[in-house]
């Protein structure tokens, strides 16, 4: 079976294999970790497709390859040599593909004329994403002391050392920089990881192309607040995680999605694609050096109790860089929850070539003007603000308004009580 570069998110169009956990021989179980893949967007550990023996490898650590490219071949057992052949040897030969990253001069000038990127080397030891740091700050690699896999210098041992000397940019980009990077004591050139480098990229693509419009409304917790009263303690119990009030927005949401499924497509030129499933990305942030997205598909047909225990899961694996291939594609509506920071409003920039992305803030205790059948009544309820931004060119502002509308209600009056038992 051929091992192929995954696909880590709808943008992605390559990675660059950081470490191989398996050399030519060994013997690989289906599901175990068998090499780690870093892309611009995260640094995932990839399982193998199969069990066998791996038989080749094809793109050595350190090296960048397009998804879908052939990066090993994993044989149900392992083949043997032809009669009279040499047996000194079995291992087949890494076929190192050339680095899509230009390479430092100073890097070609020590290693000669006569060796390349890939070849065996000080070189090899550069990933494209860390030659790509070096030459930006004009750095000396031999000047950093690596700390990767056989002293290969990593993304983070860069960074170190560009923090220790207070590097400025590259004289290519020290112009662009001047106005905001000005050198001084009293001031820190702080460069940008890959994760957050392409978080930028994307976020600037998409408020540039797309015409963002923000909705916003105030919605009563009140019904899901008695929900995780009566179900909180035990349900910490039983889980080993509490349950906050993203698993009721995300089981409101798909629901109203399924009203307003204009909402639940991707725009495409002149037109627009509405998907049949409802699979809803949760922004999920890295300790403050970017964010992912993973997917939680096909969300209608979960239980809450589904729902949230699927949802932890993504979360937990985001921050620990174990998220699958499968984990970040075919998101079709997006959710980032900002509200454990305590904000009001926000007004978040839509995940392209999505039409729309909701950000849930702060749920906390106000008075609240209530109806009963004795008139009106001032309660305190707990309350929070649900705010979207939508793709004009996809939808108009009654439509949005309309399923912002929906989602409100279906928090403030269903018996989420009773869906937690189902």
């Amino acid at each position: 079976m051929d091992v192929v570069m995954p696909q880590l998110g709808e943008t992605v169009a390559e990675g660059t294999v950081t470490r191989w956990y398996k050399k030519v021989g060994d013997p690989v179980k289906a599901d175990e970790a068998l090499f780690d893949v870093e892309t611009d967007k995260v640094s995932t550990e990839i399982p193998a497709p199969a069990s066998g023996v791996l038989s080749e490898i094809l793109v050595a650590e350190g090296v960048t390859a397009k998804v879908g490219a052939k990066l090993a071949v994993i044989r149900e057992s392992a083949p043997q040599p032809p009669l009279g052949a040499s047996t000194t040897s079995t291992a087949a030969p890494i076929k190192a593909a050339a680095a899509a990253t230009p390479e430092p001069a100073n890097r070609r000038e020590k290693d000669g004329p006569g060796r390349r990127a890939g070849q065996p080397g000080a070189g090899e030891k550069l990933s494209p994403v860390v030659r790509k740091l070096i030459a930006e700050h004009g750095l000396d690699p031999g000047a950093i002391t690596g700390t990767g896999r056989d002293g290969r210098i990593t993304r983070e041992d860069v960074l170190a050392h560009v923090a220790q000397r207070g590097a400025a940019p590259s004289a290519a980009r020290a112009g662009e920089l001047a106005p905001y990077m000005t050198a001084g004591a009293d001031t820190e050139s702080v460069p940008l990881n890959s994760v957050r480098r392409r978080t930028a990229e994307h976020m600037a693509k998409a408020w540039a192309t797309v015409p963002h419009v923000l909705q916003a409304v105030e919605a009563d917790f009140h019904k899901v607040e008695q929900a995780r009263r009566a179900a909180g303690e035990e349900w910490k119990r039983r889980e080993g995680f509490s349950l906050t009030y993203l698993p009721f927005i995300v089981r409101a949401v798909s629901i109203a999605l399924g009203k307003f499924p204009r909402l639940n497509a991707t725009f495409a030129g002149d037109h627009l694609v509405v998907h049949r499933r409802i699979n809803l990305g949760i922004a999920v942030d890295l300790s403050f050096e970017g964010l992912v997205v993973p997917v939680l598909k096909d969300v209608p047909l979960k239980s809450l109790r589904q729902i949230a225990r699927e949802l932890n899961d993504l979360v937990q694996r985001a921050r620990a860089n174990r998220l699958k291939p499968d984990d970040m594609t075919e998101g079709t509506y997006t959710i980032t929850n900002n509200g454990a920071f305590g904000t009001l409003v926000t007004a978040p920039i839509i995940n392209q070539p999505q039409v729309a992305i909701l950000s849930t803030d702060t749920i906390g205790k106000r008075p609240l003007v209530i109806e009963t059948e004795g008139g009106d009544a001032i309660a305190i309820r707990p309350v929070g603000m649900l705010a979207q931004m939508f793709d004009h060119r996809a939808v108009d502002g009654a439509y949005a308004a309309a399923f912002l509308r929906e989602v409100k209600t279906l928090i403030e009056t269903r018996n989420w009580v009773q869906a937690l038992q189902a």
